[in-house]
């Protein structure tokens, strides 16, 4: 028998055991995607500041356990409900499943809890009769984009007012206010069914939310909850456009948790 004839079984194996490792290091992910962690990209600006266009984040898929709205591929046969599920508290960032269209994923942040009622009067949020306390935190003007999250020229840029709300849960978190005049400043009185969310964008003049077309969350829609910030990258720049990375990356928002 020849050396290469020897040579053949030994190179036989390492394929397949490349093979193997290949598959293993495949179904890790699957299984780590599916039941811990999930990226997810913002492409919009409606949750402008706390998150901007481009950035990469994690969610939290064990947060309020799993549904068949979990899982990496939708079937509306597989199971209903959830399974160790847990209720989000008010204030959580959250990816969800849009209620009109479950392949679609949206993120906003959670204000109405099963029960509530929730109002907005003059730009103000109102929980349960009481008024949200927002303190003015100066203005918000993008260096890249407008707060729609497409990128503009500078001279149509405009500063616009920043406001903290303080949630009853001790949350505290950034909005702001485009418009004091929009559709979204002045709504009805919406009381929460049970096993449902509302959600609103922090950006609250530039979101498609709860007080419009989104309507209730189920919380069957629910994906998990944003943790935080692993990459961001500015100016619309494609993610594998490496060579762009230098002069678009926002350093200061990598690792960054979210609330």
């Amino acid at each position: 028998m020849s050396v290469s004839e020897q040579n053949k079984p030994e190179e036989k194996n390492a394929f397949w055991e490349t093979i193997v490792v290949l598959f293993q290091a495949f179904l890790l992910a699957a299984v780590i995607r599916t039941v811990l962690l999930q990226p997810f990209t913002i492409p919009s600006g409606s949750m402008i500041p706390t998150l901007l266009v481009g950035d990469y984040l994690l969610v939290n898929k064990f947060s309020y356990g799993y549904s068949r709205y979990s899982l990496p591929v939708y079937n509306p046969e597989w199971f209903k409900g959830r399974l160790f599920g847990s209720e989000p508290t008010r204030g959580d960032v959250v990816v969800f499943r849009l209620p009109s269209d479950p392949s679609v994923d949206y993120i906003k942040r959670v204000v109405g809890l099963p029960g509530d009622k929730i109002q907005v009067l003059d730009g103000v949020l109102n929980i349960n009769g009481r008024p949200v306390p927002r303190v003015a935190e100066g203005t918000y003007n993008s260096a890249e984009t407008d707060l729609t999250g497409e990128i503009m020229s500078p001279n149509l840029r405009k500063d616009v007012p920043i406001y903290r709300e303080t949630l009853d849960t001790g949350t505290t978190y950034q909005t702001l206010d485009i418009n004091p005049f929009s559709d979204g400043d002045n709504t009805q009185e919406f009381v929460v069914p049970q096993k449902h969310y509302f959600m609103m964008g922090d950006n609250r003049d530039n979101s498609s939310d709860s007080r419009f077309t989104v309507g209730y969350v189920p919380e069957e829609n629910l994906v998990g909850r944003a943790s935080f910030i692993i990459f961001s990258i500015g100016n619309e720049t494609p993610f594998l456009q490496v060579w762009k990375w230098p002069a678009n990356l926002r350093y200061s928002r990598f690792f960054k948790g979210i609330i």
